[in-house]
């Protein structure tokens, strides 16, 4: 989920409209990675949020002050798709893509894929919906539209890149899968007793239990975003700011730990898609043997080279796994499992920063003038990355050719051997 709570919004690397492109300079090439928009809960996990509720409701016979409004609350979460308010973020998101490049998306019409869950393609129609009325509001036409959106299905055995699920070692293996739970349960010590005593006081004799008291946390980003217009739960203020930061930590593990640089196995699942990316920078055909589908990615019509806008929607997971095969976080060493480290501290890395709902990253290109080639630039919702791998000056860019070689991880397939051991 994506949840921002009482987050520091100053970053060095903050997007400033008077030095985006450091001066002349004109971007040449754009590549959006997506996560969907606001959803309901898991199936599995909207029966625990019921049930919940439902202990709560038999266990106490009336609520009171910051409670009160339970007295009338009813769960009515679905599971697993869009609501309202996930559809008009991700309208939004593509016409702030069209805004932002604006001189490309007038002459081009976005090459768009999603990865095969529902709520993943409606991301991506949405998505289209808002470039496409950003563009009709400014040339006037727009004959391209509906566009045309390559879906890759999400399956056992299938090879997709936005969507992690062939590496069985990963998926199966409790060697690495369980990294990121573990880590999450060791930081919950730390807070979580003390929340769940204090709700067990204020709500006897309901008995809640820690992940009842999880539960509960979680309610407020999923019961804020099933409202049209993303009002504030009244969920959320049952927590000081403090305990959100420290909820907001615990989530960051689990992304670090399960998907990301903490995890041996997480960064080789974003192989993938690093080296579609390539491919994509350099005009030159996908060399890849992990995640990539070749029937897909070898013909031109189903992965087009030369294109100046680029689409891909996907999940907050494999996105995890993406930025560190880029090794866009190289630069955060292992998070504590003890104790809070700030996202400063983390050097610009935490789950809300890198994949909120609609969350995205810009992969630019630019020629700029007295630069001899082209340079690259990431921005990853709003904040320029400095991109040390490949050496990014003052402005997070560098060359084309440096940022190539940065990924070298990418290239030699990562840790994909790995993925198969018994």
């Amino acid at each position: 989920m994506g949840v921002h709570h009482g987050e520091e919004e100053e970053d060095v690397y903050l997007l400033t409209p008077a030095a985006e492109h450091g001066g002349d300079c004109e971007v040449t090439f754009a590549q959006v990675l997506s996560r969907h928009g606001a959803r309901d809960p898991t199936a599995s996990k909207t029966q625990l949020y019921n049930s919940t509720i439902q202990k709560l409701k038999t266990s106490v016979p009336r609520f009171s002050g910051k409670y009160a409004f339970l007295n009338t609350f009813a769960y009515t979460l679905g599971a697993d798709q869009l609501t309202a308010f996930g559809e008009q973020e991700m309208v939004n998101s593509g016409i702030a893509f069209y805004s932002r490049y604006e001189e490309l998306a007038k002459k081009s019409t976005p090459f768009l894929r999603a990865s095969g869950e529902q709520r993943v393609v409606v991301s991506a129609q949405n998505f289209s919906q808002g470039f496409h009325q950003a563009k009709a509001s400014d040339v006037r036409l727009d004959t391209s539209y509906p566009y045309s959106i390559l879906v890759i299905p999400e399956g056992d055995g299938f090879n997709n890149t936005l969507n992690h699920e062939l590496c069985t070692s990963f998926e199966d293996g409790q060697t690495y899968s369980s990294i990121g739970s573990k880590a999450q349960q060791k930081f919950l010590a730390t807070f979580l007793p003390s929340i769940t005593a204090r709700l067990n006081i204020d709500l006897a004799p309901a008995n809640l239990t820690a992940t009842d008291t999880i539960n509960l946390m979680d309610l407020c980003p999923f019961v804020t975003v099933a409202s049209p217009i993303g009002a504030i739960s009244p969920f959320c203020s049952l927590y000081s700011e403090d305990e959100w930061h420290h909820y907001d930590y615990y989530q960051t593990l689990g992304k670090f730990y399960g998907y990301g640089p903490g995890n041996p196995l997480g960064p080789t699942q974003g192989v993938g898609f690093a080296n579609e990316l390539i491919a994509r920078m350099t005009g030159q055909a996908v060399n890849d043997r992990t995640t990539v589908n070749h029937t897909l990615d070898d013909n031109n019509a189903t992965f087009p080279l030369g294109e100046s806008l680029y689409v891909d929607v996907s999940h907050d997971n494999d996105m995890t796994s993406i930025f560190s095969a880029l090794g866009l976080y190289n630069g955060t060493t292992p998070l504590s499992t003890t104790e809070i480290e700030t996202t400063e501290d983390a050097k610009g890395y935490s789950a809300a920063w890198t994949v909120p709902f609609a969350g995205r990253a810009y992969f630019e290109k630019m020629k700029c003038q007295g630069k001899e080639e082209e340079l690259v630039r990431v921005i990853v919702n709003g904040r320029v990355l400095p991109l040390e791998t490949c050496d990014g000056d003052r402005l997070g860019r560098c060359t084309l050719s440096n940022f190539v070689q940065s990924l070298s991880f990418a290239a030699e397939g990562g840790k994909w051997d790995l993925c198969f051991t018994t």
